[in-house]
């Protein structure tokens, strides 16, 4: 669950971002030029990119075969 999260997190902080610097190929809202939208959208993305790390590394790693008794 926290890596979907992350996902989302990390994707709408970037479209956020680009909005809010007015960027060409950026869907067109409210939040266009509006510099505030720069802060939630780098604040999103570390958000997502925190919880994207902590999902990948809570799940257990298989490194080769397991020892055979």
């Amino acid at each position: 669950m926290k890596l979907a999260a992350g996902i989302i997190l990390v994707i709408a902080g970037v479209v956020w971002i680009l909005q809010g610097l007015d960027v060409a190929f950026a869907p067109k809202s409210f939040m266009t030029d509006d510099r505030q939208w720069v802060l939630w959208g780098g604040l999103a993305l570390i958000s997502g990119a925190v919880l994207i790390w902590f999902g990948r590394s809570g799940r257990p790693r298989r490194h080769g075969r397991p020892e055979k008794d």
